[in-house]
């Protein structure tokens, strides 16, 4: 086996990425990254019946946004080619012929028909479907027979029935599994392909892998792995078994029962490197306290040792306050880029977008809901005279009208309309009444919002809504209350 740790990320284009499959692409990319070695991409597309049209773009865009750089691939080539499982389709079958005539593998010529009956009678006892080997007592001459009239037929690996299989996980450990309970699998079906089990075998060899990521669901697959490894007399590669991820209630994300994938994750307006930073933390943990990793620091520190064997559940809420983090380290600059379609999408007219942007940073935890939180910038909606009344600011209706009334003319008599002149006039106007702050903010706050929480303070709603809109609302504010005191 190559001296250089070679991983591969083997998805099937089914459609879209689920977060338990793009993890395993993070881990398998990480482990050949720390150990300067090489990351693979092949695509598994054996089973024609599950293959969705624009599913192989669907991976390399995940890839290319996500930062994880493949080495080799469909492409763009390299040593091990071609790197989609259909256009290797003819080498699998001189293989399965190579058991057979070593005795590790035998033709099925099995009717489907014949199989369902089989199946039905196995679920009418109770027990777990097993092929009755049937077919293995056949005579070469027999099976020639067949084969030269054209039946269809599927090759089936023998399975040892005495004794046991043992492995080597390097996060579940050794694993010993009994021979009598593994199953005569098909490794060529009927339709000429090779299964999904056969086919990784043979190419992970023919690609020089050393490590094996996948999911634990997978153990239980492993000795079958083992035992075509050794029928060939190859080197078996090392295994890395990931844990579970889970919901907070135990059971496990399915994309069926509606739990978001890395797409879904994207369009609901969570960042790539939040989402990348905490799947890496979904199974590892690093030997510090730190939570926040850019995927290059991950390049220098991830470490096989380190992944655990308990399931790790995913919390949206945890990926919440990972993203609420990235969107506060970034520039304003940034922020308001990739924020802008979302605030376009939440105004019905034409504001300063880049105040916006600032205002909502540091109150933003995913970009989706910024609409939401800019509707009162369009309409000043009716609103609860109760909102003036605010025991920690010290204020009510009748406080909050006076402040009304002393600001109007301030405001109206602003020469510049900026942050800094609205915030440096009213605090003036606050220390010449001989009022706490925020007896004077917040009833310019309820005024121009009618909101009791908003993205920003009085002054940034202000200064957003302009001279002319805020002065228009200040007015309702003073019109309300007067006529309520």
């Amino acid at each position: 086996m190559s001296s250089v740790v070679r991983t591969r990320y083997a998805p099937s284009p089914t459609g879209y990425i689920h977060i338990g499959n793009l993890r395993s692409a993070l881990y398998e990319y990480l482990i050949a990254r720390v150990n300067g070695g090489k990351f693979i991409l092949r695509i598994e597309d054996t089973d024609q019946e599950r293959y969705i049209e624009g599913a192989v773009d669907v991976i390399y865009r995940t890839l290319k946004i996500c930062g994880m750089k493949h080495d080799e691939g469909p492409d763009i080539g390299g040593p091990y080619g071609p790197y989609v499982q259909s256009e290797r389709k003819n080498l699998y079958l001189p293989y399965a012929e190579e058991l057979v005539r070593n005795g590790h593998a035998y033709y099925c010529f099995c009717s489907k028909e014949r199989l369902e009956s089989l199946q039905n009678e196995y679920k009418e006892r109770g027990e777990v479907f097993r092929y009755d080997r049937h077919c293995l007592g056949l005579s070469e001459e027999e099976v020639k027979r067949k084969l030269e009239a054209g039946e269809p037929y599927v090759i089936r690996q023998k399975m040892p029935t005495e004794g046991t299989t043992t492995f080597h996980d390097v996060v579940y450990g050794e694993i010993t599994v009994d021979n009598s309970e593994l199953e005569d699998q098909i490794l060529i079906k009927s339709d000429g392909y090779p299964t999904y089990n056969f086919a990784n075998v043979i190419d992970d060899h023919l690609m020089h892998i050393t490590h094996v990521v996948r999911g634990c669901e997978y153990l239980s697959s492993t000795p079958k792995y083992n035992l075509l490894y050794q029928a060939f007399g190859w080197e078996i590669p090392t295994y890395v078994h990931l844990p579970l991820i889970v919901k907070p209630d135990g059971s496990k994300i399915s994309k069926r029962k509606g739990d978001a994938t890395f797409e879904d994750l994207l369009a609901e307006g969570y960042l790539v490197e939040a989402i990348i930073n905490y799947l890496a933390l979904l199974g590892w943990s690093p030997d510090s306290n730190q939570e926040i990793f850019s995927l290059a620091e991950l390049e220098k520190i991830f470490s096989i040792e380190r992944i655990s064997k308990s399931p790790s559940v995913f919390d949206m809420a945890k990926l919440r306050w990972f993203n609420g983090e990235y969107i506060r380290a970034m520039s304003l600059e940034d922020f308001h880029k990739i924020a802008l379609p979302w605030i376009k999408k939440g105004l019905e007219k034409d504001l300063p977008t880049l105040q916006i942007a600032k205002m909502i940073q540091p109150r933003t935890e995913v970009l989706s809901e910024i609409p939401e939180k800019l509707g009162f910038f369009n309409h000043l909606c009716e609103y609860d005279l109760e909102l003036y009344t605010h025991k920690k600011m010290k204020t009510n209706l009748e406080i909050s009208l006076n402040s009304l009334k002393a600001a109007l003319p301030v405001l109206e008599n602003l020469p510049d309309w900026n942050e800094k002149s609205i915030y440096d006039a009213l605090t003036a106007l606050t220390e010449q009444l001989q009022l706490k702050s925020g007896q004077m903010f917040w009833p310019i706050r309820i005024a121009v919002s009618g909101q009791l929480v908003t993205p920003g303070g009085a002054v940034e709603i202000a200064e957003v809504l302009g001279k002319e809109e805020t002065i228009r609302r200040i007015n309702i504010g003073i019109e309300r209350l007067s006529a309520a005191v």
